[in-house]
């Protein structure tokens, strides 16, 4: 028996535990606890945002989305010299492009060789911010030169190879990177503020990924793959099909990804990232869960969709604090120990974890 009112009591304080622990600045960290996590990425600033919109926290997602457009706008410069350099000058070094992740109040730290270079988190912050801005009837006109700015980077690199969702493989193109990309760059459109050119650069751009991913991104089966040329899935794909709508998940392409990541890495509940996972030993990922939740509310598989809520819930600790990750199982336990030595037991709270669980419960109408 799934138990709602332990759910939308999980929801509630996954609202206050976001709020609790956004810094003053409007940035959320990764996880309060966690050394390498107190920082601010936008892939999962975005998500955490996304949660606290939807779950009633307004004001909080809205100062995030601010904090956003001010890191940008204070890097308008080194942006546009980046759009600006012909395509037939060398690739810029990684650590000329944007970081992933900055300090909470807005700077960068590249003293320990963070794996900084990632697009992602780029598009997924112009998704959330339409959500947002739709959803709150705020005026988007206050965003316009940041959308613009992130615009002109993505369609000028949205096909360079950079470090995925997991900060692995810089030497690839990712699909789930793209599709990312995607869906930000339609939903910058969907916000009205760019000029006609800036619009024409975002829907060419749109074309070339729908291209690259149809010549090059796909698997024998018509499934998304993880890399153009790779046979391997990924769960982080399931994004391409909600929410960034790379692929409709009810159509034979969606269809097939979601079965690829449903036979590699649906175990009971929970989802694992891939299969030579090897991260704390590579347990399953609640944030992915509310991944594939999402997509089989969209499907009409709300029963299946519960139970990938339930299933978050149950990783919840007494207090209420939702991990990063669970073992048993994990796909190679004889890689866990190495993390814990490096890095401490596995990060909690994850303020990503708490995001998605209030995206899926809004979603299937369990804190309504």
């Amino acid at each position: 028996m799934i138990d709602i009112s332990r759910m939308r009591a999980l929801a509630g304080g996954a609202v206050e535990l976001i709020a609790r622990h956004q810094h003053p600045s409007g940035a959320y960290p990764a996880c309060p606890t966690f050394p390498v996590y107190r920082y601010s990425w936008f892939r999962d600033g975005a998500f955490i945002a996304e949660g606290a919109s939807r779950g009633g926290d307004a004001r909080g997602a809205g100062r995030f989305h601010d904090w956003c457009a001010g890191v940008l706008t204070a890097r308008a410069g080194r942006i546009e010299e980046l759009v600006a350099r012909p395509r037939t000058a060398p690739v810029p070094r990684h650590d000329e492009f944007l970081p992933a992740r900055y300090t909470l109040d807005g700077g960068e730290d590249h003293t320990d060789g963070w794996w900084n270079f990632q697009l992602d988190g780029y598009g997924t912050w112009l998704w959330a911010l339409s959500e947002h801005v739709r959803r709150q009837g705020a005026d988007p006109s206050r965003y316009a030169e940041a959308v613009r700015l992130t615009v002109r980077y993505l369609a000028r690199f949205h096909d360079t190879p950079c470090y995925d969702w997991w900060e692995e493989h810089p030497e690839q193109v990712h699909v789930s990177t793209l599709g990312a990309v995607f869906g930000g760059l339609g939903s910058a459109l969907d916000l009205g503020v760019l000029s006609p050119r800036d619009q024409e650069t975002a829907d060419a751009a749109r074309r070339d990924i729908q291209a690259l991913v149809a010549r090059h991104g796909r698997l024998p089966g018509g499934g998304l793959a993880k890399w153009p040329g790779s046979d391997t899935v990924d769960a982080a794909l399931l994004a391409c099909l909600v929410p960034f709508g790379l692929d409709d998940p009810d159509g034979a392409a969606g269809r097939a990804t979601l079965a690829s990541v449903e036979r590699a890495l649906v175990r009971d509940h929970g989802v694992h990232r891939y299969r030579a996972d090897t991260f704390y030993g590579g347990g399953r990922w609640p944030v992915l869960a509310a991944l594939l939740g999402w997509v089989y509310a969209r499907t009409g598989r709300p029963d299946e969709a519960l139970a990938q809520l339930a299933w978050m819930a149950s990783t919840a600790d007494g207090a209420g604090e939702l991990p990063e990750q669970v073992g048993d199982p994990l796909l190679h336990p004889e890689r866990r120990e190495e993390w814990v030595e490096r890095w401490g037991e596995v990060a909690r709270p994850l303020l990503w974890s708490h995001g998605m669980f209030l995206i899926l419960a809004d979603e299937l109408g369990v804190t309504r």
